[in-house]
Parts: C-alpha cells; structure tokens; sequence
C-alpha cells in the first residue's frame, strides 16, 4: 500500500516550497466567502467577479507571483477551496463529512495538476474545533487520493500519477490539537485504505492463507497476540459451519485471531468478521453474471482486521479482540448439500436449504467460540452477508439488528459520525420462526420475506445474553454512496466506524 507523509508545522507557509498551498473557504449569504486573510483579496475579487462563491467542491485556482513588494508563498500554485454554508451547519457528524468531502475534492484536484507534495491552511470552524477539523480533512484527502494499481503491469505507463507523497498541515494555533486530529485521521484512513487494498484482491491473490498472514505480520509489528486455528483443531472442536462451507475447496480453512489486551484494560470488545475469499454459492450456485464481485465477500474479514491495524497504533484502554472466519465457498464432489444437517461449536444443529447462505454459518462457529473463549463485554459481527439488505435500504445505508439498545445506539452514532450510516432493523420471535427446522434445531434460511433479518436471527443462537449487535455490509461494502473520497469498488467500510466506537467507548456503558 502507498505510504503518505503526513506533518504538521506551525511554521509561515511561505517558508515551504510547495506544488499546491491550499486554503478553505466558507460560503456566506450574500457576501463574499470567508478565508485566510493571505488570500482574501483574491477571493473578494473572484467573488465581485461572479466566479467565486464557496460553494461547496468549489475552486479558486491562481499563481503566485514574485513581483510586487508583498512576500509571496514559494507554492506553484494555490487554490481556494470551497466548503458551502459550513458555518451555518449545527449537526457536528454532517460538517465533518463535509470536510472529508473536501478532502476528497483537495484529492482529485491533486490528480489534475499530478501535484505531490501539498500544504493545507486549516481553517477555524466553531463547530468542531481544531483537532476534529484536522482529523476529518486529513481523512478525506488520504481516502481520496486511494488507487490500487498492483495488477496494472503492461498497461502502467512511467507518467501514471502516483498520488500524493506528502502533505503538511499548517496552523497558527492549537498545535498540539491539530497534530493529533491529523495523526487520527492519517491512521483512520489508511487502516480503511488496507481494507480497500485485502477486498480488490482476486479470489487466486487473497486466501484464507493470506488473511493469516497479514494479521501474523501485523501482531509482529503492533504487539498483538495471534492465533490461527486450522482445519485439523476445527474437527476436534466441532466447528462444523465452517468446516461444511468448506468442504467443496482445496484450500483449507483458517480462524484467524488478533487480540489485544492493554494492562489496565476497561473492557473487551469482539469484533468478527466474514472472511469469504470467494463465494461460488457452492452446490447452489450463483449466475454467472457479475460473479467476479464475489471476491468481496471478505469485506467484513477486511474491516476487523484493518480496524486491529489501527488498534495496534493507538493502543486505546479498552481490549479488542478480532476474530476472521476465513475460507471460500466452492461447488465440488465433496461440497455440503442442500438438506445436510451440520453442528456447530455450541452443539446447534442445523439443516442446511441453501449452500449460498454460508456467510451465516462461518460466523456462528466464530461468534461461539469468541464469546466463550474472551468473555467480551459485547460482541459485534460484520457481513457481507444478504442480497436482501440491499433491496431493504440500497447502498447507502448498512443494516443492523441487535439484542442491546446501548450497543445498537453507539453504532449508530459511531457511524453517522464516520459517515458510515446504518439503519436498524427488528428481530422477534416471529422472525426466528422462520429459521425453524422439522429435523434439526434451526435452518439456515427463512424464506425470501426478512431475509436480513432472517440471517440475523440465525445468528442469534450463537451469542446467549451478550450485548451483541450484527451489521450487514452486502449494500455497502463496494458500490457505496458516492463521494468524494469514496472510490468505486470496495469502500473499506465498517473500519472507521468500529476506531470511532473505540475512540468513544465509555467504561459499563451496556450493564
């Protein structure tokens, strides 16, 4: 993955040489915008002009002259960004993905002019403050300026832009606020970036092999605990939902755990997160057409183990621990079949209808075997995992069911500010009828009507009485609603929204 180096000075801009020395501007009503007062004389102009108004994505461009007596900045270029009625905005959750937003417009107009190294002038903003100003701006612009080129070999091309290597965040004030707020936003974004990076890799480039040997790499570098159960452990300890989704590959399965418990911990999160390398639907086999997106079902997989990259830098008080059922899912001779009856770690049975339904059956073993094994004060659970949420709310919100109030409320909040927003969905009894089976304790499907919810309530038997709380990401994890620093293809979501639970977390919040 492409590393950014990202500073903070407190320094005068125009003791740095630069390619493009940037300043953000405030829409006002009826009046010209507000900026920097380095640069409020071209803004005035632009605006008498009817060219300028701070509109939001808006761009004032201009060059630097060296003559005149007032000292000019040593940038090739500066250019005005606008950030629209930010001022006027009370809701925090939505100027801070306004800001990314300009981060992400700061990205593309880097690509234009192929600039490499930039220096940002943050603005004032009462509504957030230095830091989060910072944090959300450094965000947007490294999520923005994402490009996964790995595979391009004859087709790259010497004058391919590489993206940004540098960026400086320049501020007269707060320093030590704003150089946090940016170190926040530079490990939030490139931990979301890793997860970009695992979900465009092909079904033959990243396997359950692979997910172990990123989180082994990663608990050398961080200081994490790793574990990895393989195939022959998973028969001894009857993890038969992994093992049946299994059967039809020849490349073995892996439960990949990271774990990481600080010495005065407050509590202990699980997260757990599908890793389906790549989901044929097995005996029930998916169509053809647009099959080649089924190397994304190892989004949710992505996301915890990115968001333990981020955990590993920051060392938050709080544990956290991350659990990855990895495998694909594959049609063969010895593949599970429709009318097997499985067991899974806790002893449920299960009466398999449908082998496309495997994403619900790996992580059973996993929410069943995590909760036993670290006893977490709650547990939440991240899926590609039904068409069907995508029919409820599209792309632009992830779904999510809970048995806890306080936990579903800290996602929820968690991740409008991340600008990852999710919608809840209800379970009752009704909905765990569905999953009712006449030969073995449950069946892994409910019919067509709830089919999220339906998923859902399997999982349900695997948690107990933990505070637990399910996010389906089929809806979002590529194809998301666009912006600016989200790029086509995966979106890397789930990864910032979990950093913003943990940054947040308050100690006995869920008794």
């Amino acid at each position: 993955m492409k590393t950014t180096r990202v500073t903070t000075t407190d320094k005068p801009v125009d003791s740095f040489e630069t390619d493009l020395l940037v300043y953000l501007a405030t829409q006002g009503k009826d009046k010209a915008p507000q900026s920097d007062k380095a640069v409020m004389a071209q803004v005035n102009k632009a605006f008498d002009l009817g060219d300028f108004k701070g509109k939001e994505g808006e761009q004032l461009f201009y060059y630097p002259s060296a003559s005149g007596k007032k000292k000019q900045p040593r940038a090739k270029r500066v250019l005005v960004l606008g950030l629209g009625k930010i001022e006027s905005e009370k809701d925090g959750a939505m100027v801070c993905d306004t800001l990314r937003e300009a981060g992400g417009h700061l990205a593309k107009a880097c690509e234009k002019i192929r600039a490499r190294g930039i220096i940002i002038c943050l603005p004032t903003l009462d509504t957030l403050g230095p830091e989060h100003t910072a944090e959300c701006i450094a965000e947007g612009v490294l999520l923005g300026d994402y490009r996964f080129t790995k595979y391009k070999q004859v087709t790259r091309k010497k004058t391919d832009y590489a993206g940004l290597a540098a960026i400086k965040f320049a501020c007269t004030v707060s320093v030590k606020s704003v150089r946090k707020g940016v170190m926040q936003g530079r490990i939030a974004a490139q931990a979301a970036c890793a997860a970009r990076d695992m979900a465009h890799e092909p079904g033959n480039g990243w396997t359950s092999a692979d997910f172990a040997g990123f989180a082994k790499a990663l608990a050398k570098t961080c200081g994490l605990n790793y574990r990895c159960i393989e195939k022959k452990e998973m028969e001894m300890m009857g993890m038969g939902g992994i093992l049946a989704v299994n059967q039809g590959s020849v490349i073995p399965p892996r439960m990949v755990i990271l774990e990481y418990q600080p010495e005065k911990k407050s509590e202990t999160l699980l997260l757990v997160g599908k890793g389906v390398t790549f989901d044929s639907g097995g005996i029930s086999l998916k169509p053809g057409t647009g099959m080649e997106e089924m190397k994304y079902d190892m989004c949710g997989g992505a996301a915890v183990l990115a968001a333990m990259q981020a955990v590993g830098e920051e060392k938050p008080n709080l544990g956290v621990v991350a659990i990855i059922p990895a495998t694909d899912n594959m049609p063969s001779g010895s593949a599970v079949k429709p009318g097997d009856i499985i067991h899974h770690f806790n002893k449920v049975t299960a009466e398999i209808i449908n082998t496309d339904a495997e994403g619900r059956m790996i992580l059973a073993d996993a929410l069943a075997y995590g909760i036993k094994t670290y006893k977490p004060d709650c547990v939440v659970d991240v899926a590609t995992l039904t068409g069907a949420i995508i029919l409820g709310l599209g792309h632009h919100y992830s779904g999510l069911i809970s048995n806890n109030d306080t936990l579903a409320l800290c996602l929820e909040s968690a991740g409008k500010l991340a600008g990852e927003p999710m919608w809840r969905l209800p379970l009752d009894k009704n909905y765990k009828k569905q999953i009712e089976s006449k030969v073995a304790d449950i069946k892994n499907i409910g019919g067509k009507a709830g089919g999220a919810i339906t998923a859902a309530a399997y999982l349900s038997n695997f948690v107990g009485k933990t505070p637990w709380a399910h996010l389906d990401i089929a809806g979002t994890a590529w194809d998301f609603t666009e912006k600016t620093y989200i790029p086509k293809g995966p979106s890397g979501i789930g990864v910032r929204t979990f950093l913003t639970l943990i940054r947040n977390w308050k100690t006995g919040k869920l008794k």
